[in-house]
């Protein structure tokens, strides 16, 4: 199947209606019956003001996180159409990939 791979940025506190960022995107994409989103904490990061972020003992707040979808053109449309009309403020990455699932199904063993 062919579509986008779409990564969004944020970090652990920036939020939208009182909840995570990254959080509220992960509940979005279920909500609007996309096939899944995964939320990946990272360690270190910077971004456009060239401010470091990174994960310390004491400070999670300022913990970079990506949230990745693998979607189709329709379901990136409805995304990017919900996240207008929800005033949403993050950078993304999107980028034409190839997608899909191959194996029976099986547990793996």
């Amino acid at each position: 199947m062919n579509g986008y791979q779409i990564t969004f940025f944020t970090q652990q506190d920036h939020k939208h209606h009182g909840k995570p960022l990254a959080d509220w995107l992960v509940h979005l994409a279920k909500e609007i019956g996309l096939r899944g989103a995964t939320l990946i904490a990272g360690s270190e990061g910077f971004g456009h003001h060239h401010r470091l972020h990174s994960a310390h003992f004491f400070e999670l707040a300022d913990q970079p996180q990506e949230v990745l979808m693998a979607v189709t053109e329709d379901e990136s449309f409805r995304l990017f159409e919900r996240l207008q009309a929800e005033d949403v403020h993050v950078f993304y990455v999107k980028t034409a990939v190839e997608f899909g699932t191959i194996g029976n199904g099986g547990n793996g063993s």
